[in-house]
């Protein structure tokens, strides 16, 4: 059993800000993006990646359009250090890409850092140090003053380095670690007074760093600790105020998208939420989330699956398959009326006049990020009439009138209640066409004829086989149909009349085929239904019948 919390931990206590003006605000751009998956990302892994998956990884992070890059920690390993000179000896950094390196305020580490960036192009150096209590209590036993002054150190010792090297375009970075669970009078001094150091402007471009290191407040209270810091940060104009959240209580999410709204510039996180502990903010989803809005996020996950597969290949971590927009099943409906409403949605996109996206159940169009709709409904126990005639309407261009839906679901049901699973797309269509008469038909329309007689009655010869053995079968009315039916009354026997009838076309083209929906009820009660498919919409409604017939007969309508 938990213990009592009261005695163990204590709330994180709140920001005095009772003019907060983040709450009214309203996300209308996607912010900076940097990925640090090569790095912070890279660091979490059982496994860190080698020279080849971490250039996969690289080349997958430009086709999706991040312009800035943590590629490495490169005084940390000899092959973070390796993995930046390649990049650079054998120019695969775009012009317009910059690729950023972290290291702690060591000057021998420092140096380090810029042996490995000589000759790039663009450059981010980012200068960390952790500030909060319980780290100078417990990890560094040092004052405000000593934590200061190392930072201040540091950040002088870096600008040295990128005066010495004027050929890169350099940016300073500096993130004072544990932000989130810093005093914020302390957070603002520390940034201050590196910043005096740096003398941000237009030349010497620099961002600072807020990060929620461990997650330990809600959301809001993240979003209050960066509105103050930068209503009374001075240097604010000149910087670009960048966040790293971690998802440490799983509001990763909803802190950096409403620390953006508190002011941020920037957010810097993985692919899938990757990283430390429970992982960094998922980048995908927060992208994502800009574009169901309908803000351009600036950055390209129109082939989903393929991003999944790369990223599951080079981190080998599964994505789940819940996983925002990315997961096997996120825009899967097993459930009857979640299918229902999401079937109606589909259709009422056909008649709409515009084109904004208003399907139940779906906040974004699977096909703008390269997923088919075979995988929206699938069909288990849970599911009802509308997920199986789904199915048959997506991959076989039959739309079935509602009464066969149920009819169809009730077979459908049976099977799955028996077997317990999912039934697939390939075994939903052999049932449809077995119970239908589309497959191997009981009863074989041959060659038929129809004229009018001198009374306005049209008579009806066909050739109906069963069991191999040929029946010639005639009759008459108003119409085919009726006719047909006059016709198979006598030969078989059985008392019936045709309930509903449906058809349309399986196609665009004047050649396309037709399909037939015929329902009939006989004698004591008992209704079937059969499909005729053909090129000739008369034949078509002729083989239904006969399929009908067939059903109702072995259901015992005879």
């Amino acid at each position: 059993m938990l213990q009592q919390p009261n005695d163990k931990y204590r709330a994180f206590p709140p920001v005095a800000l009772n003019d907060r003006q983040w709450p009214g605000k309203t996300l209308t751009q996607a912010p900076r993006w940097l990925s640090t998956d090569l790095r912070d990302g890279n660091q979490s892994l059982a496994e860190p990646m080698d020279s080849t998956r971490k250039k996969l990884f690289w080349q997958l992070l430009l086709q999706c359009g991040f312009k800035e890059i943590e590629v490495a920690f490169p005084s940390a390993s000899q092959t973070d250090f390796n993995f930046v000179r390649e990049l650079i000896e054998q120019r695969m950094i775009p012009d317009d890409v910059s690729i950023q390196v972290l290291t702690q305020a060591r000057s021998d580490l420092i140096d380090r850092t810029f042996l490995s960036l000589e000759g790039a192009k663009n450059a981010t150096v980012h200068l960390y140090n952790a500030t909060a209590p319980v780290f100078r209590r417990l990890v560094f036993r040092q004052s405000k003053e000593q934590i200061i002054e190392l930072a201040v150190n540091a950040t002088r010792l870096i600008r040295q380095r990128c005066e010495e090297q004027p050929q890169t375009n350099w940016t300073f970075e500096y993130s004072p670690e544990t932000f989130c669970f810093t005093e914020l009078d302390f957070a603002l001094e520390i940034c201050e007074a590196v910043a005096a150091v740096w003398q941000p402007c237009a030349e010497r471009p620099m961002i600072v760093n807020l990060p929620a290191t461990v997650e330990v407040s809600t959301p809001n209270v993240y979003a209050d600790q960066i509105e103050y810091f930068c209503r009374h940060f001075s240097w604010r104009p000149e910087v670009c105020i960048s966040v790293h959240p971690h998802n440490d209580r799983g509001t990763g999410i909803a802190a950096a998208e409403l620390a953006l709204l508190a002011g941020a510039d920037r957010v810097e996180g993985c692919l899938f939420g990757n990283g430390e502990r429970t992982g960094n903010v998922d980048l995908v989803t927060m992208a994502l989330n800009f574009y169901t809005q309908g803000i351009n996020p600036g950055l390209d996950f129109s082939q989903m699956k393929q991003v999944v597969d790369l990223v599951e290949q080079c981190n080998q971590l599964p994505v789940h398959p819940r996983h925002p927009y990315a997961g096997e099943l996120v825009f899967t409906a097993f459930s009857g009326s979640h299918q229902d409403a999401i079937k109606k949605g589909f259709a009422a996109r056909k008649e709409q006049q515009d084109n904004v996206w208003e399907v139940p159940y779906l906040p974004l169009d699977p096909a703008d990020i390269g997923c088919n709709y075979e995988a929206v409904i699938r069909v288990n126990s849970q599911s009802g009439k509308s997920g199986a005639a789904w199915m048959i309407e997506q991959n076989h261009g039959l739309v079935l009138p509602r009464a066969l839906q149920q009819d169809f679901s009730q077979r459908v049901q049976q099977v799955t209640d028996g077997e317990g699973k999912e039934m697939t797309q390939a075994a939903i269509w052999q049932l449809f066409r077995q119970a239908y008469g589309l497959t191997a038909p009981e009863l074989q329309l041959g060659e038929y004829r129809s004229q009018s007689d001198s009374h306005g009655q049209l008579q009806f010869e066909a050739s109906v086989q069963q069991d191999n053995r040929p029946y010639a079968v005639a009759g008459r009315g108003n119409g085919l149909l009726s006719a047909a039916v006059d016709a198979l009354r006598q030969a078989f026997d059985v008392s019936f009349t045709i309930q509903d009838y449906h058809e349309h076309t399986l196609g665009q083209r004047s050649d396309s085929r037709s399909v037939a929906y015929l329902h009939c009820t006989f004698a004591g009660n008992h209704s079937a239904w059969g499909v005729g498919i053909d090129s000739d919409v008369s034949r078509a409604s002729l083989q239904a019948l006969l399929n009908a017939l067939a059903q109702g007969q072995l259901a015992g309508g005879k």
